[in-house]
């Protein structure tokens, strides 16, 4: 009988290697990183043109075949018209009576009011009207008409003094105020804070003064009525 002896191998040494850093997952959706083509020329650079805004200058401009105002007597009636604007409460001395906030907003109402009548003719669109008018309420809009106005000696000592004293008015924080910054944003309540002033106090020394900011206040009733005189009668 034969007796079978079984001897084991020497030792076989084994090398592995892993990789110890995690791995992202697979993403089919993720970008490929595409290999650069040698014959490909680079696309000319593309130039976006700028947006350039009007100022409220050009904006308050009135169109060229306007025809010249008619100079009258402020004191009675303008264009054989009674006064346009609600007739203001008596007060003798309104800042004894209300604070410059108050007159500030009285006097945004009473000038975003000219700038709707400045722009009603000719006939627009709604969304044509709302950005025209906007564009002149605006707290920017009403800052450079107040810089504009200070540059010259229009404004009386009294009218300076309520601007001081419009500049101050505490209010809270806006998006207004915020997107235009806090110097120009109390600059413009100044500005209505003495339209809202004149508008209790001398309404005639009021239509001067809007005037002067460039609004119009009868060249705009003159044409309306020249063109419907002038319209072809509908069959």
């Amino acid at each position: 009988m034969a007796i079978l002896t079984w001897t084991p191998p020497s030792p076989v040494a084994v090398t592995a290697s892993w990789d110890t850093q995690q791995r992202p997952s697979y993403n089919p959706n993720a970008p490929r990183k595409l290999k650069p083509t040698p014959n490909l020329k680079p696309s000319p650079p593309i130039t976006l043109p700028t947006r350039t805004d009007p100022s409220v200058f050009d904006i308050l401009k009135r169109p060229t075949q306007e025809v010249t105002p008619v100079k009258v007597d402020l004191d009675d009636t303008y264009l054989g018209y009674e006064r346009w604007l609600p007739t203001p409460p008596k007060v003798e001395k309104p800042r004894s009576v209300f604070n410059a906030a108050t007159l500030a907003y009285i006097g945004d109402c009473i000038y975003e009011l000219y700038a709707r009548r400045h722009f009603l003719y000719p006939p627009l669109s709604i969304e044509q009207y709302n950005d025209r008018v906007t564009s002149v309420v605006r707290c920017e809009a009403q800052d450079a008409l107040l810089q504009e106005l200070l540059n010259d000696s229009f404004l009386s000592n009294t009218e300076r003094d309520v601007l001081r004293w419009g500049k101050n008015i505490n209010s809270t924080k806006t998006r207004t105020k915020k997107r235009a910054g806090a110097a120009v944003y109390n600059r413009a309540s100044s500005l209505e804070t003495l339209i809202g002033y004149l508008y209790l106090t001398n309404v005639n020394r009021l239509e001067k003064l809007m005037v002067r900011l460039g609004f119009s206040t009868g060249a705009s009733a003159e044409m309306i009525l020249k063109e419907i005189n002038g319209a072809k009668p509908v069959q």
